[in-house]
């Protein structure tokens, strides 16, 4: 963790906030007043919603005990602002990452894509053959008689009735669940039309 301190101190957040995701991947045991350092270099990176979480976990894991704990604290009132913005944004999601548009439909919010009823299909069993194309009766001499089916014309099945035997249906983007945006990996500035151009690490 030492060279992430020292990258803290030459204010070079980028290379700490690198040395940090190393220390948390390794999978070892990690310094007692690790979440600390980690959450200020986010809070620095403009990363507010996972500097919160990482002050959250120190103060948690730590208590009054940290070494750190009055600058957490300190740390925790000076997020309540940029958070406060995001929250309030129209432009980025609850991170703070800037909203674009969805890829797959284009910010339009509905797309053609597969019929969900009969699963691009085109066709579904007629209910009243129990898709087989034939009417089962017994007549008054217990005798059974077989008719064709007058509703699917003794096919046993009929056109979709959400496609119209198309197979594809207009409906909200399964990508986007309809909302027409996805969250980027730019930073969001809060303004319309301006995207910043500091990216996720």
């Amino acid at each position: 963790m030492k060279g992430a301190l020292a990258a803290m101190e030459r204010s070079d957040y980028q290379t700490a906030n690198s040395i940090f995701r190393n220390l948390i991947d390794s999978g070892l045991p990690l310094p007692e007043e690790m979440p600390y350092y980690f959450s200020e270099t986010l809070f620095h990176l403009g990363q507010y919603d996972n500097s919160q979480n990482f002050v959250n976990k120190y103060l948690e894991l730590t208590g009054f005990r940290g070494q750190n704990y009055e600058s957490a604290t300190r740390l925790k009132e000076k997020l309540k602002v940029p958070l406060a913005q995001i929250i309030a944004c129209e432009f980025c999601d609850r991170r703070g990452y800037r909203y674009e548009n969805c890829t797959t439909c284009q910010g339009k919010k509905q797309i053609e894509q597969a019929c969900s009823y009969c699963r691009a299909k085109g066709v579904v069993g007629c209910s009243r053959c129990g898709a087989s194309g034939m009417i089962k009766k017994v007549n008054v001499f217990n005798i059974v008689d077989f008719y064709e089916c007058e509703r699917c014309t003794g096919k046993g099945r009929l056109a979709c009735p959400n496609c119209n035997g198309s197979g594809k249906e207009v409906s909200a983007c399964k990508a986007c669940e309809g909302s027409g945006k996805a969250a980027s990996t730019a930073l969001c500035n809060h303004e319309a039309h301006t995207h910043t151009e500091t990216a996720k690490i």
